[in-house]
């Protein structure tokens, strides 16, 4: 029985399926595209490495193939076009999410909803608003802002990306807010970790690692046209938190207070998201996340209209 269905099988979708084939998250995994040839060779590709890997069985389908799937992640869209508009892209990529979520509640009602698609805040607002069981619908959100927040910090203390606890939060875009005051290393803020290692550190060097973070996307695109390696890598951590139950803490897009969805830190189990956390926050983060979720509001109320 399929664990696992990916909709989409460009580069995001065929990366994340990949990423997941290779984790042995799952025993069956099922890809599938408009382009049923895209869908069919990428299937096949995966399931040769997969093969080397381990043992996780990879095939192309039909949305029929999903029945019994605990997981769907959605990474279908088109990209934005020369001239065209953000709202006219989200109203594009909408009207392909109304064809696709009716039938993944369909044939898959029970499983958690993973997006990925781009914006990925208003896409799981536009998702959750779909779909019959809304609260099973989560966005990536910042997971991988995060991560490249924590690899930064990670190259600037000279300490394992694993044993930094930073975050980002509120919006995937511009507008996401770099939690400085709450980054700790060892339990130690990161001006007296980096005071007691020696590190260089200052202002500027801060500076530096929020203008990476904001601008890794963009930086990546300008080189290959597309980033789908690193947020391949968040869907297979989502996804293996759900299917293991793991009970972790991620910066997943999920309703807030605010009106919107947006990334907070939330703990992920096989149901989804169980819990949404409220960091302390200091009054300058709190109202970064304030207006990052202005801007996401003023961006979904823009389209409704």
């Amino acid at each position: 029985m399929v664990d696992v269905g990916v909709i989409g099988a460009g580069f995001v979708g065929a990366a994340s399926a990949n990423a997941i084939a290779l984790s042995n998250a799952c025993s069956e995994l099922v890809l599938l595209d408009k382009n049923h040839d895209r869908a069919v060779a990428e299937a096949a590709d995966i399931a040769h490495g997969a093969a080397i890997a381990g043992s996780t069985r990879v095939r192309a389908g039909d949305y029929e193939d999903l029945k019994g799937a605990k997981v769907i992640v959605i990474a279908a869209g088109v990209n934005q076009k020369p001239g065209e508009s953000r709202l006219d892209l989200l109203a594009r990529n909408s009207a392909i999410f109304g064809e696709i979520v009716p039938e993944v509640a369909k044939y898959a009602p029970d499983a958690v909803v993973v997006i990925a698609t781009n914006p990925v805040d208003i896409m799981t607002d536009v998702t959750r608003s779909l779909h019959p069981n809304p609260e099973l619908v989560l966005g990536t959100g910042t997971l991988l802002d995060t991560a490249r927040f924590r690899g930064l910090i990670s190259q600037a203390s000279n300490v394992s990306a694993r044993y930094i606890h930073a975050t980002v939060l509120g919006e995937h875009g511009d507008s996401s807010v770099l939690c400085w005051d709450s980054a700790r290393v060892a339990g130690l803020t990161l001006d007296t970790f980096m005071l007691q290692s020696g590190a260089e550190w200052s202002e500027a060097r801060r500076s530096e690692i929020e203008e990476k973070v904001r601008g890794a996307a963009a930086k990546i695109i300008a080189g290959k046209q597309a980033t789908y390696y690193g947020i391949g890598a968040s869907v297979m951590k989502i996804v293996s938190g759900i299917l293991g139950d793991r009970r972790g803490i991620y910066t997943l897009s999920t309703p807030s207070d605010y009106g919107v969805c947006l990334s907070l830190p939330c703990v992920l189990g096989k149901n989804g998201i169980i819990q949404v956390l409220k960091p302390n926050l200091s009054a300058k983060e709190q109202e970064g996340l304030e207006k990052s979720a202005a801007v996401l509001k003023e961006t979904r109320d823009s389209m409704k209209d």
